[in-house]
């Protein structure tokens, strides 16, 4: 898909403990990051990752009183890229974008995404091997998303 997707810290984080990350590269031919959410995830990002400063640092301050840094400088990138999705997982982050009218999603919903596109098989064993991490999934969503993607 041709879109220009933003990403928080979380993606990277989670998709990497799975050995999910090449689902975002198929999926996403333009990935972008910021500085700030590069260096949350810790380690060296992969070439196909843009990583991009944002230009409005104060509406970046502003956003940062509502969420953290990471998540603030995602969202002013997605407005100042006219980005067409923000993938984002903390629960604050996500309605604060939304109060921003943000497209967004969330890693496992780029999981189910990259099944819905036939880029992996299944979305069972990728939500198996996430529940073996620290990242917080719901059992209602771990639900629903396996039957949104007919498993």
């Amino acid at each position: 898909m041709d879109k220009i997707v933003i990403t928080d810290a979380s993606c990277f984080i989670t998709l990497d403990k799975i050995d999910g990350m090449h689902i975002l590269h198929s999926l996403y031919k333009q990935v972008i990051t910021t500085p700030e959410i590069a260096a949350e995830y810790g380690k060296r990002l992969p070439d196909w990752v843009d990583v991009k400063a944002v230009q409005n640092r104060n509406l970046l301050y502003d956003y940062a009183e509502n969420v953290d840094i990471g998540e603030a400088s995602a969202m002013v990138l997605a407005i100042e890229t006219h980005a067409d999705l923000l993938i984002i997982d903390d629960a604050e982050g996500r309605r604060f974008a939304k109060k921003l009218e943000l497209n967004i999603t969330g890693t496992v919903g780029v999981i189910l995404n990259a099944k819905l596109n036939g880029i992996i098989p299944l979305v069972k064993p990728y939500i198996l091997k996430i529940q073996q991490t620290n990242f917080r999934i719901s059992e209602w969503l771990t639900t629903q998303i396996i039957k949104d993607a007919g498993e």
